[in-house]
């Protein structure tokens, strides 16, 4: 009888688990995930999203060069992405490591290593990785615009430096471009817009 009484307790909880992660449709992941692209790309880009379990799955197959990430339901906030498509193995890469439980400064290390013995393929020009983020943002079906939400360009420059960028690891004035993690697989430039310029 305990038992019996143990897999309903189980049972109740597991189904509120699922209930609890409130996926949004296809059809409005796709349209928000799509507002992180530049407007000319949208239309047709692929867009990968998440099944009502909460599995990541591609929601649209694209016809051009950008990839979408829409909002992920386990996490809190706003958060939907766009690139080009050369970042993709190492996007993708992270996202396996990560699934298999490594830790931040172990994806760095494990996807360095890759970059560095060639095994990870890295873009050979700049690639831009658009996100539009907010703690309180969210899509609004009925403007079709997101709210609460701003916008950061990160452009991956895979082992440039400031000297052959000419450009400062800290934003000389609010806005202005930066380098991150000079030197690495990973080194990017930052360009954070202010935030009270920024209306979708």
């Amino acid at each position: 009888m305990k038992f019996i009484v143990f897999l309903l307790v189980l049972s109740t909880l597991f189904a509120f688990g699922q209930d609890s992660l409130k996926v949004p449709s296809k059809d409005l992941q796709i349209a928000a995930a799509v507002m992180a692209a530049p407007e000319d790309l949208r239309a047709g880009a692929t867009v990968y999203g998440f099944s009502p379990e909460g599995e990541m799955i591609t929601l649209r197959e694209g016809t051009n060069e950008m990839i979408c990430l829409a909002d992920d339901p386990k996490r809190d906030g706003f958060n939907v992405a766009a690139y080009h498509s050369s970042l993709e193995p190492f996007m993708a890469r992270g996202r396996q490591l990560r699934a298999e439980g490594k830790s931040f400064q172990e994806v760095r290390e494990i996807r360095g290593a890759e970059a560095k013995a060639g095994t990870l393929k890295m873009p050979k020009d700049g690639t831009t990785l658009h996100i539009l983020y907010g703690k309180e943002g969210y899509y609004d079906a009925d403007s079709g615009k997101v709210v609460n939400a701003i916008y950061r360009y990160v452009v991956y420059i895979p082992w440039a430096t400031t000297e052959s960028t000419g450009l400062p690891m800290t934003p000389t004035v609010k806005g202005a471009p930066w380098i991150m993690d000079p030197g690495t697989h990973r080194a990017h430039i930052m360009i954070n817009p202010p935030a009270e310029t920024q209306e979708f």
